[in-house]
C-alpha cells in the first residue's frame, strides 16, 4: 500500500493511501484470514510526489507585475539625470577665476539681492524684462561656461513653463455672465468711445482659453520674479563665502539685538546652513553615481526591486547627510562649543573689496531704484 498525492494547488498536499490496479469498489477480492492477521505487522512506507500545476498562474503571489511595462520609471534615466543635475556646482562658491563681483562688499550684495526681489513686483513689464536681461548677461560674463549653461537653461524652462500656466490659466477662461444694461440704441445713450491707443483687453485666444492683459502682468511678475530669485542667489553665492554672507547678514540685523532677537543664533545657524548645503548636493550625486556605476539591469528588475532601489537611494541619502551632520556637531564641540553662541565667538570678516567696485556696484544699484520708481509713475 502506497501513499500518491494528488492536487490541481501548488501549495496544497493531499495523502491518502494508494489501491492496487486490480482492486475494484464494484466487486471487492476475497481477503485470506492469513493477510487480516498480518496486517498490523506490514510497515508502511508513505511515497509522495509533489508537482507543481503553475501554468495557468493560479494563486500566484507577483502575476499582476507581469501586466506591468518593464522599467516603468525609467530608473537609468533619472539616476543619470540626477548625477548630471549636481555635476555643475550649484549654490558653491567659485574661488576662480576672480571676477569684478568677488570684490564688491557682501552689504552691497545683499541690498542687490533685496531689492531684486521687490523691485520687479512693484514695476512695469518693460522694467522686469530688462531686469531678467541684466541677470543673464551678468550671469554669462561672471560664472564659467559650464555653470551658466547650466543653470540658466534650466531655470529659463522653468521659468517659461510657469509664465504659459500662468497666462493662460490666470483669466483665461472666458466669463459666462452677461451685462444686464440694455444696449444704447435701447436707452438713446451715446456709445462709449473706442479706445484711441488701441487698448485690447483679451491679448490672444488659444481655443477655450485666452491670453488677457491680466493674465499677462501675472505671468510675467511670477516668471521674473521666480529668475530673478533663483539667479540671483545663484549669482551672490558663488562669488561670496559663506562668512562673507553671515558678517553682511549680521550687520544689517545687528540693531535687532536691542529688542532680544538673538542675532548670534541667528548667523551661527545662517552659517552652518552654508555649509551643509555642498554637503548635501555632494550626498546626492555620489550616491546616483554609485548606482549607475554598477551598471544594473533595470530591464531584468520588476516593478517592486526597482521601487526598492529608489527607496534603498533616500535612505542612504539620509544616512549619509546625518553622519555628516554628527560629524560637524563633534567638531564643534572639539573646539570648544558649549551651546552658547554669544560665549562662542566666531570670526567674520567682509573680505578684501575694491573701493572702485563698491562705487560702481552702489551707484547702479540707485539708478535701479530710481528707474523702477519712475516706470511707477509714468505708465
Amino acid at each position: 500500500m502506497g501513499y500518491n498525492l494528488l492536487s490541481s494547488h501548488p501549495k496544497s498536499l493531499f495523502i491518502f493511501p494508494s489501491l492496487p490496479l486490480q482492486l475494484s469498489f464494484k466487486n471487492p477480492p476475497k481477503i485470506s484470514n492469513q493477510r487480516l492477521r498480518n496486517r498490523h505487522s506490514i510497515k508502511l512506507k508513505p511515497q509522495i510526489k509533489c508537482t507543481s500545476n503553475s501554468n495557468n498562474g493560479v494563486g500566484g503571489t507577483n502575476n499582476w507585475e507581469k501586466y506591468l511595462p518593464g522599467n516603468l520609471f525609467g530608473a537609468e534615466k533619472v539616476f543619470g539625470a540626477i548625477s548630471g543635475a549636481t555635476s555643475s556646482p550649484i549654490a558653491q562658491y567659485i574661488s576662480s577665476p576672480t571676477t569684478f563681483l568677488h570684490s564688491v562688499d557682501p552689504r552691497i550684495k545683499m541690498a542687490w539681492l533685496l531689492a531684486l526681489v521687490i523691485l520687479p513686483a512693484k514695476s512695469d513689464i518693460a522694467m522686469r524684462l530688462g531686469v531678467v536681461i541684466y541677470l543673464a548677461i551678468l550671469s554669462v560674463w561672471v560664472q564659467p561656461t559650464e555653470v551658466w549653461k547650466d543653470q540658466l537653461g534650466r531655470v529659463a524652462l522653468l521659468c517659461g513653463i510657469l509664465f504659459v500656466l500662468l497666462g493662460l490659466s490666470t483669466d483665461g477662461a472666458p466669463s459666462l455672465l452677461r451685462s444686464r444694461s440694455p444696449p444704447s440704441s435701447i436707452t438713446g445713450l451715446p456709445t462709449l468711445p473706442v479706445s484711441f491707443e488701441g487698448y485690447r483687453y483679451v491679448i490672444m485666444k488659444l481655443g477655450p482659453l485666452q491670453l488677457t492683459s491680466k493674465g499677462l502682468s501675472a505671468a510675467s511678475t511670477a516668471a521674473c520674479l521666480t529668475f530673478t530669485i533663483f539667479q540671483s542667489a545663484s549669482l551672490c553665492l558663488t562669488t561670496t563665502t559663506s562668512e562673507q554672507l553671515a558678517f553682511a547678514l549680521q550687520w544689517f540685523i545687528l540693531p535687532l539685538a536691542n529688542i532680544g532677537v538673538p542675532v548670534a543664533e541667528v548667523i551661527l545657524t545662517l552659517l552652518l546652513s552654508l555649509r551643509f548645503i555642498n554637503l548635501v548636493f555632494d550626498e546626492v550625486r555620489n550616491v546616483a553615481l554609485g548606482i549607475v556605476s554598477r551598471r544594473i539591469k533595470w530591464q531584468q528588475l520588476t516593478t517592486l526591486e526597482t521601487i526598492d532601489v529608489f527607496f534603498t537611494y533616500i535612505r542612504r541619502i539620509f544616512k549619509n547627510i546625518y553622519s555628516h551632520a554628527a560629524q560637524i556637531t563633534q567638531a564643534m564641540i572639539v573646539r570648544g562649543f558649549r551651546g552658547d553662541c554669544n560665549s562662542h565667538q566666531v570670526l567674520l570678516s567682509a573680505g578684501s573689496s575694491t573701493i572702485i567696485a563698491n562705487i560702481v556696484s552702489s551707484s547702479c544699484l540707485v539708478g535701479l531704484v530710481c528707474a523702477a520708481t519712475l516706470s511707477c509713475y509714468v505708465a
